[in-house]
């Protein structure tokens, strides 16, 4: 359906844990978060009933995240039965990559179109760092499963931070160069501990990757179903995407909804507006009614969100959560 700006919103975002087996500098505490029951959380049949209300009014893609998906038992049944629903057309994963080995086969064999991995770094000791703990070794292999399977898209996102030495995206990159999958760089969300580091552009992420590889040339057409500008670079076989949601505003081509773990849907990520669908799944409202809430929800959505302070947010109530609470 369309919103009140006349944009087409066709993907939503859905966050199925708060849990996260790692804990990255720029998302999570050290200590973690105080962890949502078990019983708060949308069961798998509550999400499925969601998505198929969403497919009833143009919503066809569904990215499943966390926290960490994969630690969610039983992921690879949800993602069979939202792929069963008619209109979905597309169902996809963001991970961490650490158990993507052991769930690949039952991902793959289950539907899952592609997956995105998150690695900011090659180098291990500031893999282990950024993540206060985890192995990049397991990130790899999880990655190197992945490509195995060749009608399984597949890409790396890495989110800089302004103490990002140079040679990680330079080694970043060449993982696009030789092998065939995309690379993309996205700017630090200001939102929870992201607010604590500086944004480091896409355009200075390119000025580093031009001097090393030559200059790119800008890809038309559309690779993914959010707002990655891609280029490619002499000889790569992947691209190289950026996703400047700071620097280089992209809300009025904004595709998306989010539904977070507890079954908040949220419009837009930077404000803490939305429609409570859990306390309606569970007071017995029928699809009808759930329906109209999320038509009004969509349609209510927000016209750009104010992370530059380059307009006034002069009476909007901004998300005060951390990222993996929302869903990354």
């Amino acid at each position: 359906m369309r919103d009140q700006f006349d944009r087409s919103i066709e993907y939503m975002r859905i966050s199925v844990t708060d849990r996260c087996n790692l804990r990255c500098v720029y998302c999570m505490p050290a200590e973690g978060v105080p962890c949502v029951g078990h019983k708060d959380i949308l069961t798998y049949d509550e999400i499925t009933r969601i998505c198929r209300i969403a497919s009833t009014i143009g919503i066809s893609r569904i990215k499943l995240t966390g926290g960490e998906p994969l630690v969610r038992r039983g992921l690879p049944d949800l993602l069979k039965m939202i792929k069963d629903i008619p209109g979905i057309e597309q169902v996809t994963l963001t991970t961490n990559g650490i158990l993507l080995k052991d769930k690949i086969n039952e991902l793959i064999s289950n539907g899952l179109d592609a997956v995105n991995i998150s690695i900011d770094t090659l180098d291990r000791d500031r893999y282990a760092y950024i993540t206060r703990g985890g192995d990049l070794g397991e990130a790899l292999s999880g990655l190197e499963t992945a490509l195995s399977f060749p009608f399984l898209k597949v890409k790396i996102n890495c989110v800089p931070t302004q103490d990002m030495p140079e040679k990680d995206y330079i080694s970043l990159a060449r993982l696009a160069r030789d092998q065939e999958l995309d690379i993309r760089f996205i700017e630090m969300m200001p939102i929870g501990l992201g607010k604590e580091f500086g944004i480091v552009s896409g355009d200075w992420v390119y000025s580093i990757l031009k001097k090393e590889f030559g200059k790119a040339v800008e890809c038309i057409g559309r690779f993914g179903n959010g707002p990655a500008v891609y280029v490619h670079f002499p000889g790569f076989q992947g691209k190289i995407g950026f996703i400047d949601a700071v620097s280089h505003q992209f809300c009025d081509k904004c595709n998306r909804v989010r539904l977070t773990s507890e079954g908040y849907l949220k419009p837009c990520l930077q404000y803490g507006t939305g429609t409570d669908l859990r306390k309606l799944l569970r007071s017995g409202a029928d699809d009808a009614a759930i329906c109209r809430e999320m038509r009004r929800t969509i349609y209510d959505k927000p016209a750009c969100h104010h992370f530059a302070d380059c307009i006034s947010g002069a009476g909007q109530t901004f998300e005060t959560r951390d990222m993996s609470q929302i869903g990354g």
